[in-house]
């Protein structure tokens, strides 16, 4: 595996990390990973990880799943090995999503890997997209974002409210103030790449990112410092009568709203200069 850009060890001493632990970890094997953040997801995140066997993502990148303290018994270790999983992180520090996926960006990139996909473990996005989000990083994009609503993308099922939310705030809102025309923005199918995360100007490893912030701020922060963005058309499809999600209806759609508007207005914004 080639040399991949070294970290900054004064920088990495800045980084504010969740503790955590490795349940589960059977080293580097691929130059890319698969980050997929779970937390009780029950037969979903099986569901995903046989779609993920049956397309041989494990041959093209390496799959980390990162617990945010599951209860309910779905990941079984031998289970996750059987289904070509490399590594399972728990996270016991404080925190939601972004405090999850801080634990998992920091251990890829302190193992090496030059860059990231991540896909949601409720298994609502369809994974035979992930090979063209790592063509796209060996390409030089430096954010993938995946767009149900691009030409190519598939909605299925997804909430009224959720969908005009979307479409006619979030993604606008986000799209206005970063330069980049988003039309999928909240969802967290993404691919990043390792000199994006490593940039002090994005300095994502910071304990204001706790909850669900991280995912907004990079969408605003990463195309206002002139790093190449592209979105890919991806299937999304919710389940019949019910909403997979850890947000619940209205309390957190309204705290969703305000880290939306506190992002546009750069309150996340790193000082640190390149």
């Amino acid at each position: 595996m080639e040399t991949q850009q070294q970290i900054d060890p004064i920088q990495r001493e800045t980084w504010q990390v969740p503790s955590y632990e490795k349940p589960l970890w059977l080293g580097v094997s691929q130059r890319y990973c698969v980050v997929i953040p779970v937390i009780n997801e029950g037969v979903r995140i099986r569901s995903l990880l046989e779609k993920m066997a049956a397309l041989n993502v494990a041959g093209m990148a390496d799959i980390i799943i990162v617990d945010g303290g599951s209860t309910d018994g779905s990941l079984e270790i031998p289970m996750l090995r059987q289904l070509g999983v490399r590594g399972l992180l728990l996270k016991t520090g404080p925190g939601k999503l972004s405090a999850q996926l801080r634990c998992a960006y920091a251990f890829a990139l302190d193992e090496g890997y030059a860059g990231i996909v991540t896909i949601d473990g409720n298994d609502k996005d369809d994974p035979e997209a992930i090979p063209r989000f790592i063509a796209a990083l060996e390409d030089g994009v430096d954010f993938v974002q995946a767009s149900r609503y691009v030409a190519g993308g598939i909605a299925e099922n997804t909430p009224a409210l959720r969908d005009l939310a979307i479409r006619f705030i979030h993604a606008p809102a986000l799209s206005l103030t970063s330069g980049f025309k988003w039309t999928d923005t909240t969802q967290g199918f993404r691919a990043y790449s390792r000199r994006m995360l490593l940039d002090p100007r994005v300095a994502p490893f910071r304990n204001v990112f706790g909850q669900y912030e991280l995912l907004a701020y990079l969408s605003y922060r990463v195309p206002k410092l002139g790093y190449r963005c592209l979105e890919l058309p991806t299937i999304r499809r919710y389940p019949q009568g019910e909403v997979p999600t850890k947000i619940s209806s209205v309390r957190g759609n309204l705290e969703v709203l305000g880290v939306l508007m506190r992002v546009c207005r750069g309150k996340y914004d790193a000082s640190s200069k390149r």
